[in-house]
């Protein structure tokens, strides 16, 4: 590992761990104030609704700063972001672990001295505002630090538009590219989401069955969707003509076709936002990359990448002269 990955790996995990060592030196020095069982989940208004032991409280909450310090150091270290997307990546984890931190301990705050079943008075919701006013200045001190790290430089920045490949037309030539997308897993996925809505709606009822049908409605509509490069640009739709996802001629600088990591650089699969690039993401695997006029990325995954960046180079060309 070089000094400058070092020096990137070093701050993205640091806030994670600082956060992690001071929940649990706070759990340690306050355990014997803590009650046997700790009102450990609330709902939306502050009220308990749910309990755990001390023990159990511990297990569960102990990985979560871990954990996500892990996959954050993995998108910051072999994601490919870089310049001011490479920092505000960096900035967020500080922002994300201080909030946690800060939610974490006044949990514990809250069961201090308590009665067994801890917190009757619940959680007062004016926590949530300071844990949002941690994030934010935790979330500049990262920036800040950040910049004393060089950024890594996007390999495709000094590259000219016009090096790219095309697809020759003659004048007066109309042509369009599309290709059918999708994964074994995401089709899995959904149909287990429908399966937990339908024995969940059965078992319990059907109000608490919705959200899962909710979350599968968009999950059905895009598991095999359809990418498109014609005279409007960059688009993927599902099976319904709405809602779907454009990327207008005008907007685009150039386009690629490379292999993207789905994990590494967004994070997961669907649709992802993420600094400096959205992106359609189903696997990991080729995709067309469009690079916007901003400097943004919005990316695709689908076979055949490299015919659809091309002609979208060619189409591009056409629309800045004219044509």
């Amino acid at each position: 590992m070089t000094r400058k990955n070092l020096g990137r790996t070093t701050l993205a995990a640091l806030p994670f761990v600082l956060a992690f060592l001071v929940d649990l030196i706070l759990f340690l020095v306050l355990k014997d104030r803590l009650p046997t069982r700790l009102a450990s989940h609330f709902d939306a208004s502050g009220d308990v609704n749910g309990h755990a032991d001390r023990t159990t409280y511990l297990l569960v909450t102990a990985p979560v700063l871990p954990v996500l310090g892990a996959l954050w150091v993995l998108v910051v270290v072999r994601g490919k972001v870089y310049g001011r997307a490479h920092r505000l990546l960096i900035g967020g984890g500080w922002a994300v672990a201080a909030f946690l931190q800060y939610v974490l301990g006044a949990t514990l705050i809250v069961n201090l001295d308590a009665p067994d079943g801890g917190a009757a008075d619940g959680f007062p919701m004016w926590h949530l505002a300071v844990a949002f006013g941690a994030a934010a200045l935790a979330g500049g001190v990262g920036l800040l630090l950040a910049r004393r790290v060089p950024a890594p430089e996007d390999p495709r920045a000094g590259k000219n538009p016009a090096d790219r490949e095309r697809i020759a037309l003659a004048d007066g030539e109309v042509a369009g590219w599309a290709r059918i997308t999708g994964s074994r897993w995401l089709s899995l996925g959904t149909l287990a989401l429908v399966a937990a809505g339908a024995v969940l709606g059965y078992a319990v009822n059907w109000l608490a069955a919705a959200p899962l049908f909710l979350l599968a409605l968009p999950a059905v509509t895009f598991c095999r969707p359809q990418v498109t490069v014609d005279r409007r640009g960059l688009t993927v739709s599902g099976l319904l003509p709405w809602p779907r996802v454009q990327v207008p001629l005008e907007r685009i600088e150039a386009a690629d076709s490379r292999e993207v990591d789905a994990i590494a650089e967004f994070g997961g699969w669907g649709y992802r936002v993420r600094p400096g690039r959205t992106g359609f993401i189903v696997r990991s695997g080729e995709a067309i990359v469009a690079r916007q006029t901003g400097g943004r990325e919005f990316a695709v995954t689908v076979e055949d990448s490299a015919t659809g960046a091309a002609l979208l180079n060619t189409l591009v060309d056409r629309n800045r002269a004219g044509r």
